[in-house]
């Protein structure tokens, strides 16, 4: 069986204890590869490793930083059939959204910032014929970057990316279910000859290989993408160290639909943003606000759709849903459905697990679910459940929507529909989310800055945002004459 290592110093290399845990293919529930338990002593020497790499990689003009870059994009791209079918089979989900979306979106952290660390500038600030004032921002040293399972590259090449455009040098760390596609990137790495010790991979559990991380003395700025009960045990973590923090975590995201919407694009459109990998999305819309006028007609139409939308095995190219990323992750979707019950809540489709005939009739599926008549404030629409269950609540006046939309203790993302433009500007401003999208889903621009606020996280990634996380500024005043 394959056993995934880690990459420290340019070199793939085993874990020091030899310790390894089955590597899980969702569709099949059936290990197909080993995955190294890295420990503190593993953290250790790939830190080790970024300190010696750093100085070399910082004085890098950014031209060169930004060629490593492109070349790293260019290889993934020669290689894509390779990613996508080791995230699909590491995920669970669909190829066809690997080969078109989650890979594709790697290539492309990568080719941004390999542009953005060109034109990356400071700021000047003359104080009439005094002096003047600049700013030098300098990357802040090694950093740790941890990142989820459910889009496992993407997220990772987001924090690594502009990491290194920067010119910080990196100890990273996927999530240990998901660990396969960032063993190709180490791969890449040496093909395209990255200097050593300037990306480390350390494979293994979050407690363990994740907290040597966040706790390292050395690591000077983290970067975590996950759930809100791990990134407030980080944050306290890191506290008493003064480091830099950045956190990405959940999302209770509302998907609002007005009488005045674009139909059939709102309806296809909130499909995809509940179902989309199962729902294991952060960005996922779990709350479908419906106004009332038209609320039957797009409950029906929508559960209509959602039935059609049957799991099959993630690696046919036709397949539009996959499995769950686990056994447990399984269950407790499922126990959520069955409080959601108790709650009072309607069942309209789905509500069960799937077993499928042949390679997959033991793997982990869920029935999109559809569930409506629970009030704003039952669990299952106040808790993340990151699985294919939606929530339906009619609202009848922009008081009422916000009430709903804004009562939950997270704030990442919203997408609403209308075509009244003033609409649109006056609930973009008082919906508590980090990012409104209005007609439209997921449509991302990367020089954009990206994260939520309450629960939903801490900072910003993307952009130039990004790149300013990883430096320090340091202001320089020059008397004049």
């Amino acid at each position: 069986m394959q056993k995934i290592d880690n990459f420290i110093n340019g070199k793939i290399t085993p874990p020091k204890d030899k310790e390894y845990m089955p590597n899980y293919e969702p569709a099949t529930g059936e290990a197909y590869s080993e995955v190294a338990l890295s420990k503190k002593e593993d953290v250790e020497e790939a830190v080790a490793a970024a300190q010696s790499a750093f100085k070399s990689w910082s004085c890098l003009p950014s031209e060169k930083r930004a060629s490593y870059l492109q070349a790293i994009a260019n290889r993934i791209e020669e290689h894509l059939e390779d990613f996508a079918q080791a995230e699909s089979k590491d995920t669970g989900k669909p190829i066809s959204l690997a080969r078109t979306v989650d890979i594709p979106r790697a290539i492309s952290n990568f080719r941004f910032f390999a542009a953005a660390a060109i034109q990356f500038a400071s700021e000047a600030h003359p104080m009439d014929t005094r002096a003047i004032n600049y700013t030098l921002r300098q990357p802040v040293g090694v950093v740790g970057c941890i990142s989820p399972w459910n889009l496992p590259l993407y997220l990772l090449t987001w924090k690594i990316a502009p990491a290194l455009a920067a010119g910080c040098t990196v100890v990273a760390k996927p999530s240990e279910l998901t660990p396969m596609t960032a063993f190709l990137l180490s791969k890449v790495c040496q093909e395209i000859e990255l200097p050593a010790g300037v990306l480390n991979i350390i494979q293994g559990k979050g407690n363990e290989a994740g907290a040597a991380i966040t706790g390292h003395p050395q690591i000077k700025a983290i970067s975590f993408t996950g759930g809100t009960a791990t990134g407030a045990t980080i944050a306290a973590q890191v506290a008493t160290q003064f480091k830099k923090l950045s956190l990405e975590l959940g999302g209770k995201n509302p998907t609002i639909i007005f009488e005045d919407c674009d139909y059939a694009d709102a309806l296809q459109t909130a499909i995809s943003a509940a179902f989309s990998n199962q729902g294991q999305i952060c960005l996922c819309g779990s709350r479908i606000l419906i106004q009332a006028s038209i609320y039957e007609k797009f409950r029906n139409d929508f559960v209509a759709l959602a039935q059609n939308l049957l799991p099959q095995d993630p690696l046919l190219p036709e397949t539009k849903l996959g499995a769950v990323i686990s056994k447990e992750h399984q269950q407790k979707i499922l126990s959520y459905i069955q409080i959601a019950r108790q709650e009072g809540g309607k069942i309209l489709c789905g509500g069960n697990s799937i077993v499928l005939e042949g390679r997959c009739q033991n793997g982990w599926f869920v029935a999109p679910t559809v569930i409506e008549g629970l009030d704003y404030t039952c669990t299952a629409n106040q808790e993340e459940i990151f699985g294919p269950v939606v929530t339906l609540l009619p609202f009848e006046t922009e008081e009422e929507l916000l009430q709903i939309a804004n009562g939950t203790p997270y704030g990442l993302a919203a997408n609403l529909w209308t075509n009244n433009l003033k609409r649109a500007h006056r609930l973009g401003a008082l919906l508590e989310f980090g990012i409104i999208w209005v007609n439209c889903w997921m449509l991302r621009d990367l020089r954009t800055p990206f994260g939520g606020v309450k629960n939903s996280g801490l900072g910003r990634e993307g952009g130039f945002e990004a790149m300013r996380f990883f430096t320090e500024p340091k202001n320089i005043c020059i008397k004049l004459g």
